[in-house]
């Protein structure tokens, strides 16, 4: 287990090797572990996919952990985990630290695609992704935690959730800030602001590449909220009238907005009663990238 007194470098660089896309350097160190199949997909596909694993199931109170990726001109990287992101109780008022560091080279694509994070009663978490593209460079962000451990009870009782996510041009100009903050002591039980909502979600698709799955998402989303909130006639067989369809919450909610010059950004926003049903929702609004990373996420 960690000591927490020192930030642990990890570092992974994909570049252009014999016209295929290809990791030069890989660098983890404890709590961290990163694995990269030879193969994900069709030969054919020019992807590189990186599975990033915790020893002991999970990031202990005090772990500070800096990760840094470095995607070349032309390349594609896919990072993601083999099961949810577990955070452990919190020793004391110890923080645990996890910072995430990107380059996107022109061209390229990284599709960061993680399991949920899943914090334990009175964990302290705080994690910060910075991402620094070029005008050409394409990105795809999941970014979501579920309420706890639902089989011990424990329904939003960590005591701090801080998630940031910050993207700039690499002159230095800003296009995404954003930070989602769930902290106990400062709003109360956070259980009793997320209602029956267990799950929060955030999506960001940037780039050129991505505005064919833009649109594809915007259409769905707006089908999708138009049936639950705009159509009840055909959920009012098991309710007692009209006025009642509309006092039950959705078992989903998501919005979404377009953000940066000429719109090439899109981000979806996600609350959801399951897992099961976000897992369910990123399936089918990320399978277009399939022909580009090898196979659909989430599958």
């Amino acid at each position: 287990m960690s000591n927490g007194e020192e930030e642990k470098e990890n570092s992974v660089v994909v570049e252009k090797v014999g016209g295929r896309s290809s990791i030069t350097t890989c660098l983890s160190r404890y709590p961290l572990k990163f694995i990269s199949p030879k193969k994900v997909g069709p030969s054919n596909i020019d992807a590189v996919w990186v599975y990033v694993l915790n020893y002991g199931g999970g990031i202990v109170s005090g772990d500070r952990i800096l990760c840094k990726f470095s995607v070349g001109d032309a390349c594609t990287m896919v990072l993601t985990t083999q099961g949810s992101t577990k955070v452990y109780k919190s020793v004391g008022s110890k923080c645990s630290h996890q910072i995430l560091e990107a380059r996107v080279g022109s061209n390229a694509l990284l599709a960061i695609i993680p399991d949920p994070v899943t914090c334990f009663s009175t964990a302290r978490y705080y994690q910060k992704q910075v991402f620094t593209l070029s005008s050409d460079s394409n990105l795809v962000i999941v970014d979501w935690i579920t309420s706890g451990r639902h089989e011990s009870g424990e329904k939003w009782d960590f005591d701090l959730y801080r998630s940031t996510n910050n993207i700039f041009f690499d002159d230095g100009q800003p296009l995404f800030l954003d930070t989602m903050l769930l902290e106990k002591d400062k709003f109360g039980l956070v259980k009793e602001h997320m209602l029956d909502y267990q799950v929060i979600a955030m999506i960001v698709l940037l780039g050129p590449k991505m505005q064919y799955i833009q649109n594809i998402v915007q259409d769905n989303v707006k089908r999708i909220m138009t049936e639950q909130l705009q159509n009840p006639s055909a959920a009012l067989s098991n309710q007692k009238s009209k006025a009642d369809f509309f006092m039950t919450k959705p078992t989903l909610v998501a919005s979404c907005s377009v953000f940066g010059p000429k719109k090439i950004g899109l981000i979806v926003r996600v609350a959801s009663v399951t897992t099961e049903s976000v897992y369910k929702f990123l399936r089918h609004q990320l399978a277009p990238l399939e022909p580009m990373i090898g196979v659909p996420p989430y599958r």
